[in-house]
This record gives C-alpha cells, structure tokens and sequence, in this order.
C-alpha cells in the first residue's frame, strides 16, 4: 500500500530532471499523476516511462504555465482527467543568472514569471479544487538561493524569486488551514539534472565552484529532493504546513 493511495497529484515540469522522478515516486507511492511541461515530447517520455513501471498518468504538453490562462486550463485539465485534485506539485520554472550590471531588465521578468508567477498561477487555480475534497497539499520546490546568496553564478532574480516562493508558501498556509489546505516549501540546493548536466558538462572547477558552499560537497540526486516531498503531500505529514525544508547538502548551515 503506498503512501499516497488514492490521491490526485498535478505535477508540473514534468519532462525531466526532479519533475520525472516526482511523476515516478508518486505514481509508486499509489497516486494518479497529472503531468504537464512546456517541452512536449519529453513530457510524453516521462508518461511513457511511468505507465511501463505500472503507474496511472496522464500528460499536457506543451503547456506555458507563465500564462495565466495556458495554467487555469492545465489545472481544469488534471480536474477532468481524473475527477478531482488532492496534491499541488510546483516544479516548474525558469530563470536567468547574471551579474546585477549586467542582467537585464527581460532577464529579470523572466526570471520572476518563470519561478513565481507560475506556482502562484497553478496554485490559484487549483485553490477551489481542493477545498471541494476537503483540503489538500500544495508542495513549492523553491531553492537554497531564496535563503542564502550565490556567488556560481550570480542570481540576482533566482534569490528574490525564490524567497518569494518561500513567503508566498507561508501565507498560502495561513489562507489555506481552515479549508483543509496545507502548503509547504521544499529548498534544494545543487541537483543533477539534465540542465546541470549540460551546462557543466566535464567543467569540475564549475561543478567544484557550485558545491563548495555545501557540506556534503557533491549535487544532491533528483530522488534525494523527491523523497521528502513525497512524504510530505502525504497524511502522515498531516501537521506539517507553512514551513520550507532546505535539502541542501547543509549549505545553509554556515
């Protein structure tokens, strides 16, 4: 029996990296995932990939969660699929890094469409959906940057994006207690991901540069940051909401 039996789970950034791995381990623990990514056919790789394992999914792509309404209809979309919705998975986001004199103004929109205006979009939506099953959890991947500043590499707008995140999750707790909602952030530091993995590539000093702030000195795997988000939109986290978890190879330690 899993832990996550009988619920319904909207996942977005589902095409790879941690949002794959959440679409596996959710769909192990027991719950029907709605998977959704800008990128198409990757999208429908990781559909693919679950419904061999035996788990029950269904995939939108490509979906562009930084237009309100491109993520009301995703959200009535996963509503349709399967009847209702229990679970909030916000994974999806964009971001642009560079220096503050040099990071333009688009870069700076973009970042902040890309990585705050997409969880508050998904989780507007979806908002009355869960009071109509009587609560439900709403899980915002944030990251170490909306804690701790990063010098590898610069991120101006990834910091303030993200510590927005952080604060947006705790007010969506303190709305959402009375209805039955709970919300809670999840922080992570450096993970392997098809992204990281292109852009480094065999660069060790780049990869040293970015581990060196954490304890553990290495990237932390998708199934590290998953792991824990996956217990927490289950009812044995059931007094837990309005809080982030930094999973961060102790960077923000020190």
């Amino acid at each position: 029996m899993g832990t996550l039996d009988g619920k319904v789970a909207l996942i977005t950034g589902t095409g790879g990296g941690q949002g794959r791995v959440a679409a596996e381990i959710f769909t192990r623990e027991g719950a029907k995932v709605v998977a959704a990514d800008i990128q198409a056919r990757a999208n429908e790789e990781t559909v693919e990939l679950v419904r061999r394992a035996g788990g029950e999914i269904t995939g939108f792509g490509p979906v562009d969660l930084t237009d309100p309404d491109q993520a009301r209809g995703l959200v009535e979309a996963a509503v349709a699929a399967y009847g209702g919705l229990d679970i909030v998975y916000n994974n999806a986001a964009l971001q642009r890094f560079g220096p503050i004199p040099d990071f333009s103004i688009e870069d700076w929109r973009t970042t902040e469409a890309g990585e705050l205006d997409i969880p508050f979009f998904v989780s507007k939506y979806a908002w009355p959906h869960l009071v109509r099953r009587g609560g439900g959890v709403i899980i915002n991947i944030a990251s170490q940057a909306g804690l701790i500043a990063g010098s590898t590499p610069p991120m101006i707008a990834h910091t303030a994006a993200n510590a927005g995140v952080i604060g947006m999750t705790r007010q969506m707790a303190l709305e959402g207690a009375p209805l039955g909602i709970r919300a809670v952030a999840v922080s992570p530091g450096p993970v392997i991901t098809p992204a990281s993995e292109r852009d480094f590539g065999d660069d060790q000093a780049a990869r040293d540069a970015i581990t060196a702030k954490t304890l553990l000195k290495r990237f932390a795997r998708p199934e590290e940051i998953v792991e824990l988000a996956a217990f927490l939109a289950s009812d044995r986290a059931s007094y837990i909401t309005g809080v982030n978890y930094p999973v961060d190879g102790g960077a923000s330690a020190w």
